[in-house]
């Protein structure tokens, strides 16, 4: 075990993470040459002076994580660790050579050839987050030079070239096929907006961004919906996150529940006892997070009536965003019916290294693949989600503001 890692979060996946980053370890030079996934990490450590760079792999992968569904999760670890990442300290607005060789590379739809040299041998360290996909190995980066012709779409040339707002240009690529994947990184890389503003914005800012962008614009697609006349359930569960969506008949309203069991990474206080670089964002307990018991499951809950929210969902922060989005599209591709929604969202034990809130939209998502349970009332459905859910169906009525606590009479 290395020396340096506590017991209770020795589990085999994070001692897997650290076996994989230590046998790369040799690997490592001040050089490389590799397949690139068009992806490059900005930082908010520091904003408006961030850290950029691109990632480069041993290997060709697929980067885009709506492909990563179904993979065990000892598998996304190990596609995480493969990554390097190549650093460089700028300003937002940096209009640097190596920054504007990096975008084009960026807006590319398929890996792309990359050399790329650091200032020393890149080293690993563990760093995971409760937002984005485990990172691998980093070094600061010297420089960079794309080997290949990325793969640019006409569309996305054209927008870029008129500069429409940030805001339209991710809608009106989504609205052609690009999906949120693409466009967060393309946010992230500063390509988008008018040319006066286009700034690079940190990964962690642009995924929930976007996620908050195309949720608005499938909001009102929603609304424009007949309502539903019936009471449904749907649920999945992947990467230890157990999801059961409850569909409510009525006009557009939506809440989530997201319940982290006692000895998950967010739950837990001794990270920073703990001489890893586990970059986990505190989440500031606010009204609306239970933290009742040492050994009880931490529950935060975000509402938003039909007319929209304003106020960051702090809670859950990014979670939250790609919960709402997933819901979104299985409303509008499944469903095709307005409803209030609610989102049970449970992580176990077992997820002991955050994958990335990816893994929100796409449990959503999948949520809709399978035939819902259908029921003629609020009580039986309730008495369903009770014999699947962990945490007791009364604490969640406590917050709900959809189901409400004058449902505890159904119960």
């Amino acid at each position: 075990m290395h020396p340096r890692l506590p017991q209770e979060l020795a589990s085999p996946l994070i001692l897997k993470k650290l076996q994989l980053q230590l046998s790369m370890q040799e690997k490592m030079k001040e050089e490389m040459f590799g397949p690139t996934p068009p992806f490059l990490f900005v930082g908010s450590y520091g904003y408006p002076s961030v850290s950029w760079g691109p990632m480069v792999s041993f290997e060709r992968m697929d980067d885009n994580p709506a492909n990563w569904w179904g993979l065990p999760y000892e598998k996304i670890i190990e596609n995480c660790s493969l990554l390097i990442r190549g650093k460089k300290e700028a300003g937002v607005f940096s209009k640097e050579r190596k920054l504007l060789e990096a975008q084009e590379a960026v807006m590319s739809t398929s890996a792309i050839d990359m050399e790329i040299s650091f200032t020393k041998k890149p080293s690993f360290q563990i760093a995971v987050s409760t937002h984005l996909q485990p990172m691998g190995a980093s070094a600061p980066l010297k420089n960079l030079r794309v080997a290949d012709n990325p793969k640019i779409p006409k569309k996305v040339d054209e927008v870029v070239e008129e500069g429409m707002l940030a805001k339209e240009a991710i809608n009106e690529l989504y609205s052609h096929g690009f999906d949120n994947y693409y466009l967060t990184k393309l946010l992230t890389a500063g390509i988008l907006g008018k040319p006066q503003n286009k700034k690079l914005v940190p990964t962690r800012w642009s995924i929930t961004a976007t996620d908050d962008m195309l949720g608005k614009k499938m909001m009102e697609e929603v609304k424009q919906l007949p309502e539903l006349s019936e009471i449904r359930i749907y649920s999945t569960e992947y990467l230890h996150n157990h999801f059961e969506i409850l569909l409510l008949p009525g006009a557009w309203e939506f809440e989530q529940f997201e319940a982290w069991a006692p000895s998950t990474l967010w739950n837990m206080q001794k990270l920073q006892e703990m001489g890893l670089d586990i970059s986990v964002p505190r989440k500031k307990v606010e009204p609306s997070v239970s933290q009742s018991a040492p050994n009880s499951f931490s529950v935060a809950h975000e509402y938003e009536p039909n007319w929209g929210r304003s106020i960051y969902a702090q809670s859950e922060a990014g979670g939250y965003y790609a919960g709402r989005y997933g819901t979104l599209w299985g409303l509008l591709n499944k469903v095709k019916r307005q409803a209030r929604a609610v989102v049970f969202r449970e992580i176990g034990e077992e997820y002991t290294v955050p994958v990335g809130v990816w893994e929100v939209r796409e449990n959503a998502v999948h949520c809709f693949d399978e035939k819902p349970e259908v029921f003629a009332e609020v009580g039986e459905a309730l008495k369903h989600l009770a014999g699947r859910l962990r945490v007791p169906i009364p604490e969640y009525l406590k917050k709900s503001q959809i189901i409400g606590q004058r449902k505890l009479s159904d119960f």
